[in-house]
């Protein structure tokens, strides 16, 4: 089973701007109840997906300079890369077809 990678400041670009498939970033802390709720949502996306989609995952708190690099404001911050670049951005925790539809749209 494919699970979502953590990322720090450290493997940021290599796991996610040098990416050769669409990158789905969760921005998100511990202490955060939705990013609690999206985070079974995301593990069965990593699986499913694990061929054409990655999902990492960022600890606001642990990697605050990622945060402030793309001006996460709220969490759960859902932010899709692909080729390097930011493509798109959700803000919120959502469900499994407003996921899907949000992916579709930009990858």
């Amino acid at each position: 089973m494919t699970q979502p990678v953590a990322v720090t400041v450290d493997t940021f670009d290599s796991e996610v701007l040098q990416s050769d498939k669409p990158v789905l970033v969760d921005f998100w802390a511990a202490w955060c109840g939705p990013c609690k709720s999206i985070a079974p949502l995301l593990e069965d996306l990593a699986d499913e997906r694990a061929d054409s989609l990655r999902i990492a995952k960022v600890d606001v708190d642990a990697q605050g300079e990622l945060a402030v690099k793309f001006g996460i404001r709220s969490i759960p911050t859902l932010m899709l890369f692909k080729d390097g670049e930011p493509v798109g951005t959700q803000v919120g925790a959502v469900g499994a077809g407003a996921l899907d539809a949000f992916i579709a749209e930009h990858a």
